[in-house]
């Protein structure tokens, strides 16, 4: 899609069925979330992921987390909490968090269009934005 022209419902990933598993498995490598959907100002993005992330926050916006497969642990700061395969967590704007996960996890992430996957950094695991799959 090109910025300057107005995409179809269907470049959106609207009006049809998604196999999110499906999507996934096009993924090359881990931590690389890939586009598969927008709602309004909100894009679904599906990642695998392995081991640890880094610690950073978001700003401006709350960040969804839906596992597919595997078992996601999310360190906050004071705590952590194991997100399990048909569950979803959110994590507020402003709250420094961290995912890992032990062996693979396959995962929805919903978020805002144009939100960094590392937050207010860039670093090693800052991916390139709004890549469709």
């Amino acid at each position: 899609m090109h910025a300057d022209s107005q995409p179809t419902p269907e470049q959106r990933g609207q009006q049809k069925t998604i196999k999110l598993l499906d999507k996934i498995r096009q993924i090359d490598g881990f931590w690389q979330q890939r586009v598969v959907a927008e709602m309004n100002d909100y894009q679904f993005k599906v990642v695998k992921i392995v081991g640890d992330f880094v610690w950073h926050r978001h700003s401006d916006t709350d960040e969804t987390f839906v596992v597919l497969e595997g078992r996601l642990r999310i360190d906050f700061r004071d705590r952590s909490i194991d997100v399990l395969p048909g569950e979803m967590a959110v994590v507020p704007k402003g709250v420094e968090h961290k995912p890992y996960a032990g062996s693979e996890v396959k995962m929805l992430l919903i978020e805002p269009r144009g939100v960094v996957n590392t937050g207010d950094m860039t670093n090693e695991r800052t991916a390139e934005n709004d890549v469709w799959i």
